[in-house]
């Protein structure tokens, strides 16, 4: 049962590891992890909770994880990545999403994460709040700063 309910939450988690990762191949890496993780351990899912937050909170936490591993290894690396979003011309509508795309990386990480997880992702604050390991207020004052912060940018 948990594996046909892991596969109707695939597209969700996948959206969510190209939020986190912004590149193909380390999001395809982190979802695999993540459904590998799950799979392994999923002895520990306790029926009746909620599978996507579960799975969320997996791929979250491997995803911090990692990051923290490879910021550790590579910090004399972190100057040679560069943002190439705006080397190549587009359309205006591809302008209009790039900068979009520019500013919600703008934001805080918080804010960013909270914004993803609440707006994209149709997590609840209090789902979203628990992911996060904070108060409800706080999720929602993330999300609603998240959202003005956003609105500003692109005006």
């Amino acid at each position: 049962m948990l594996k046909t309910d892991l596969i109707a939450v695939l597209p969700d988690l996948r959206a969510f590891s190209r939020f986190l990762c912004r590149e193909r191949p380390a999001a395809d890496d982190l979802l695999q992890n993540t459904v590998a993780t799950a799979l392994a351990k999923q002895h520990q899912f306790e029926p009746g909770t909620n599978l996507k937050a579960w799975l969320f909170t997996i791929m979250r936490t491997q995803f911090y994880s990692e990051r923290r591993s490879a910021r550790r290894r590579m910090d004399a690396l972190d100057a040679c990545f560069v943002d190439a979003t705006s080397t190549a011309p587009s359309p205006e509508s591809r302008a209009e999403m790039m900068d979009l795309a520019a500013a919600l990386w703008r934001l805080s990480p918080q804010y960013r994460e909270a914004l993803i997880l609440v707006g994209a992702c149709g997590f609840s604050y209090e789902e979203a709040a628990r992911l996060c390991g904070c108060a409800v207020g706080t999720m929602k004052a993330r999300v609603s700063r998240a959202r003005r912060q956003l609105a500003e940018a692109v005006d």
